[in-house]
């Protein structure tokens, strides 16, 4: 049974598309996308890429805005890094909070993941907290205890309504870009678990979270991947840059 049944469908942009790229990917999605009010689209664009975008997407509220990552800190002297209170007031209302390439690439912490779904929130913001395992950890067998110890790292500084109002995003990190995707079931079997510790810290309300698949997802096979149980969204990388892909995916 699906738990959540409004599909969130996500764009990480990652670092591609300036403003008139985004613009002219935007001519090509929105002419074949249709505002639909059965499942939630949000675009992460770079965050020197939001204003145009938020600008471009004005006429189109069923289209919602986030940023790929937030500082720890609210404000100060942290030159390059954008606070949660930043990117709310330049319309975005999800971020993703602790992708495998701010862990891996860029060296962040546990800690520091927690800390900024803390932030996120203080701000009105949605996390998206991304958890996922290396292909070293799969063959090992440790799948299950990965992903689980990252999302209750993620969620130790989030009161039980935080939790409840987050998205969750399983993102195997082999999967990432590399053309080679978990399957539905696979993904089903991580996402059973991660509903299982959901319901241990806030019980029935881990219904209302969404769990969402990313990694090598496009548009033959998203449909299957949203048919698994325990499926209920997508976060999208580079098949979200193609405005005829994506606009395939988001009526999948």
């Amino acid at each position: 049974m699906r738990s959540h049944s409004r599909p969130v469908l996500a764009a990480n942009w990652k670092m591609n598309l300036g403003p008139a790229e985004a613009s002219a990917f935007l001519d090509g999605f929105l002419s074949r996308y249709a505002p639909r009010d059965d499942r939630t689209v949000v675009l992460f664009p770079s965050a020197l890429v939001l204003a145009a975008v938020r600008e471009r997407t004005q006429p189109r509220p069923d289209l919602r805005l986030g940023v790929q990552n937030v500082s720890t800190e609210d404000k100060g002297a942290f030159t390059g890094e954008n606070s949660a209170a930043q990117a709310a007031g330049a319309g975005a209302s999800f971020v993703l909070v602790g992708h495998s390439e701010r862990r891996h690439v860029f060296g962040e912490t546990d800690a520091q993941v927690a800390q900024k779904c803390a932030r996120v929130t203080e701000h009105g913001l949605v996390p998206v907290l991304c958890v996922g395992e290396t292909i070293e950890q799969r063959e090992r067998g440790e799948t299950g205890e990965v992903v689980l110890h990252q999302l209750r790292a993620g969620v130790s500084m989030l009161s039980h309504e935080a939790i409840r109002d987050m998205v969750v995003a399983y993102e195997p990190v082999w999967a990432i870009g590399t053309g080679r995707n978990a399957t539905p079931q696979d993904a089903s079997d991580v996402h059973l678990v991660l509903r299982a510790a959901l319901a241990g810290l806030v019980g029935e309300d881990a219904r209302a979270i969404p769990l969402l698949y990313g990694g090598s997802v496009n548009a033959k096979n998203a449909a299957s991947l949203l048919a698994a149980q325990e499926v209920e969204g997508l976060l999208v990388g580079g098949a979200s840059l193609d405005p005829v892909q994506w606009a395939e995916i988001c009526g999948s």
